[in-house]
């Protein structure tokens, strides 16, 4: 059997990879070789850019495959171009595609919570093209599997992270620690929701779909940990795991500015998992606790080079002078409202708590 993996070197595909030779898959990788990744040798890797019509096909001239996996590209151009060439498609997009997702706003229901695969989707350019453009894409790959040039299937990616990631939030937090900052700011307490998802986990729904055909031919799965932590838990974990003893600096979203490289939105993004756990029988290869555990190890291992491609990524100037003037100008602020006279009576539950018998109502007059 014969498999494409379009990408292939970013954090889930090398475990794409590994798990289609474990099934017993020649495996071809198709991408730019920008990123190469230690693959093992049988790995055919074909050079060539994903993101135009006429270098995929000069890529991919008279090739066929029993199965392609795109994670990367655009997909609308893959997807069309693998029509007659390919018995399966399994197209990696991403939470993306909902509608207000970045900017609830542009919804004028509001983003649900959590966010099932039938909620609606950006269908208005204006308001983001790349979110209009990953659900065309989306389109493209059903509309193929209607008109039976290949079985479909489409994963909506969250945020992932682990080994691998051209824009590691996690760094964020790792450089201030190794850099010997005491406070860290964050936003609205990091209360924040925010389906996120390991690498390997990720890897793991597509290989679940892999082994289903049946059940997964046509079918559109949100898939993602299926742990969920608050953004402040989700660094409470790095501290411990870097054994660091400093203090959450909590500031109102629109104050806490140099949060925004990691802390990402404001408000909650989380995706519904139900049909992924009930059709295909997802679950975490590895618990939360672990992959971030593993995240820290790798960015320790592999730091990434001050000012270079992972920190341009995450556009952090990591700028401690600006972040002291922030909490300093904040926590006066904070001493000044708090000086504002403002008494009110105890709080007491509205039911009765009578001491006597038969009394209308009790002492507090409820």
């Amino acid at each position: 059997m014969k498999s494409l993996v379009v990408g292939g070197t970013g954090p889930t595909g090398p475990y794409i990879v590994e798990g289609l030779l474990k099934r017993g898959y020649d495996v071809t990788i198709f991408h730019r070789g920008t990123h190469e990744v230690d693959l093992p040798k049988e790995v055919e890797h074909i050079h060539g850019d994903p993101h135009f019509k006429e270098t995929i096909e000069t890529s991919l001239s008279g090739r066929k495959f029993d199965l392609v996996i795109c994670m990367y590209g655009r997909l609308r151009y893959i997807a069309e171009m693998m029509k007659g060439r390919t018995d399966r498609f399994i197209a990696i997009g991403g939470a993306v595609v909902y509608k207000g997702i970045f900017k609830p706003e542009h919804n004028p229901d509001g983003i649900p919570v959590p966010i099932n695969e039938d909620a609606p989707l950006e269908t208005d350019p204006e308001q983001n093209r790349f979110s209009y453009l990953m659900a065309v894409s989306e389109q493209t790959v059903m509309d193929a599997h209607h008109q039976e040039q290949y079985q479909g299937v489409v994963f909506r990616y969250p945020m992932v992270y682990g080994p691998r990631q051209l824009g590691p939030r996690e760094w964020c937090i790792l450089r201030r620690i190794l850099d010997g900052r005491k406070q860290i700011i964050i936003a609205d307490g990091g209360l924040t929701l925010e389906t996120r998802g390991y690498a390997e986990n990720m890897a793991h729904g597509v290989l679940l779909a892999v082994d289903q055909p049946e059940q997964s031919a046509g079918q559109i799965y949100n898939i993602g940990d299926v742990e969920l932590l608050t953004f402040r838990r989700w660094i409470e974990h790095i501290f411990k795991i870097m054994n660091y003893d400093g203090e959450l600096v909590e500031m109102p979203a629109l104050m806490a500015r140099p949060s925004r490289p990691y802390s990402g939105r404001t408000h909650h993004r989380v995706l519904d998992l139900t049909k992924i756990k009930t059709e295909l029988g997802y679950r975490e290869a590895v618990s939360v606790e672990e992959a971030i555990r593993r995240t820290v190890q790798w960015y320790l291992e592999h730091r990434p080079q001050p000012g270079g491609e992972e920190e341009r990524q995450l556009k952090d100037p990591f700028d401690y002078e600006a972040e002291d003037r922030f909490i300093g100008a904040y926590r006066k602020s904070m001493d000044e409202i708090l000086q504002i006279d403002y008494t009110r009576e105890r709080f007491r539950h509205p039911y009765p708590h009578p001491k006597e018998p038969n009394r209308p109502r009790d002492e507090a007059g409820r």
